[in-house]
């Protein structure tokens, strides 16, 4: 399996690719940044961002795109930026046909370190771990993009198990509500012909009688 990980943002858009299973020693293929300046127009950053993106998946040809889930945090500025930079990263990917799964943080961190609550530097020398690296991955974006990518490579299995599972309970939750209407509908016909069955046949014959 190999994952593209993005950890979305305006200025830096952390970016990383990790190919393996679960349970097996995992491979970094790539990892780097894209960069916007803080002074562009708004559009032209996401221009940017798409682009770089876009050259990420060229290259690699992930056959996922894991995406940090944006969640609320105090700087609304700085959260309305991270949501842009994630919608462009899904859009690329679903353009392509290319899954995308989204993450917390705190899967993130608890899936590479142990602990939601880890700190990025715990969650850089985990990495560093992993995938036997030199040195940690910088800016601490391109790390957290590398974690995204080894949480959905470690997540993915269970969560298809998961999905399997339900769905299989809706097949047959629809296939039980099935056979109840084709129970009822049965008894529908057979209560509606029951009249008819018992009504007597001797009508004609007992008015030949009176006459």
């Amino acid at each position: 399996m190999r994952v593209l990980g993005v950890d979305p943002g305006l200025t830096r858009c952390g970016v990383g690719v990790v190919e393996g299973v679960a349970g097996r020693p995992l491979t970094m293929r790539g990892v780097g940044v894209v960069r916007t300046p803080a002074d562009a127009e708004l559009g032209l950053r996401l221009v940017a961002i798409e682009q770089g993106i876009e050259q990420w998946l060229d290259e690699h040809e992930p056959e996922f795109v894991a995406v940090e889930r944006v969640f609320s945090q105090h700087n609304v500025r700085t959260v309305m930026g991270t949501a842009q930079a994630s919608a462009v990263a899904m859009l690329c990917a679903a353009r392509r046909g290319i899954p995308v799964a989204l993450h917390t943080p705190s899967e993130v961190k608890a899936a590479v370190t142990g602990s939601g609550r880890a700190d990025k530097a715990q969650v850089g020398a985990m990495v560093t771990r992993l995938l036997r690296l030199d040195a940690p991955p910088r800016p601490a974006d391109a790390a957290d993009a590398l974690a995204l990518a080894i949480c959905h490579i470690w997540r993915a299995p269970a969560q298809n198990r998961l999905q399997q599972a339900v769905a299989q309970n809706r097949l047959q939750q629809a296939a039980a509500q099935n056979r109840l209407q084709q129970a009822a509908a049965q008894n529908q016909v057979q209560q509606a012909a029951a009249p008819h069955a018992s009504k007597p046949a001797s009508h004609h014959a007992s008015k030949g009688r009176t006459a």
